[in-house]
C-alpha cells in the first residue's frame, strides 16, 4: 500500500519513495549531503527535471519531518551493520585464518604486503 504525497513522492513499506521506482528519498538526500550537484544527483538516479523539482519542492516544503524520517533511516541502517557485524564476526575471523587456495599464495602474499604497508594489518 502507498500513500501518494505528490505526483512524484509516495510513502511506501521502504518509506518515501519515487514513485514507480525502488529509489528512496532518503538515497537522494545522502548524495545531497555528500555535495553532489543536484544535476549529478538526478542524473544518476536518472530522474526527469519534473521528478526532481518534485522532490526538491518535498524536502524543502517538509524539511523537518523529511529529516527526522532520514535520521531515524541512519540510526536503523547502523543497527543493521552492527547487528550483521557482531553475528558475522565469527565467521570472518575463521576464514580469514584459512590458509591461501592452492596456486594463490603469491597473491596473497602480495595482498598482506600492501596491506603492512598502509597499515592496516
Amino acid at each position: 500500500m502507498q500513500e501518494v504525497l505528490n505526483q512524484t513522492i509516495v510513502r511506501t513499506g521502504r518509506g518515501l519513495s519515487i514513485a514507480g521506482t525502488r529509489i528512496t528519498i532518503y538515497q537522494l538526500i545522502e548524495c545531497l549531503k555528500a555535495g553532489q550537484p543536484t544535476s549529478e544527483v538526478q542524473n544518476l538516479f536518472r530522474l526527469s527535471n519534473e521528478q526532481m523539482a518534485d522532490v526538491l519542492d518535498y524536502i524543502a516544503h517538509n524539511a523537518e519531518q523529511v529529516e527526522e524520517e532520514y535520521q531515524e533511516v541512519l540510526k536503523q541502517a547502523e543497527e543493521n551493520r552492527a547487528y550483521w557485524e557482531e553475528r558475522n564476526r565469527e565467521r570472518l575471523l575463521e576464514i580469514a585464518k584459512q590458509p591461501p587456495s592452492p596456486g594463490k599464495e603469491a597473491l596473497h602474499a602480495k595482498l598482506k604486503k600492501r596491506k603492512s604497508e598502509l597499515g592496516m594489518s
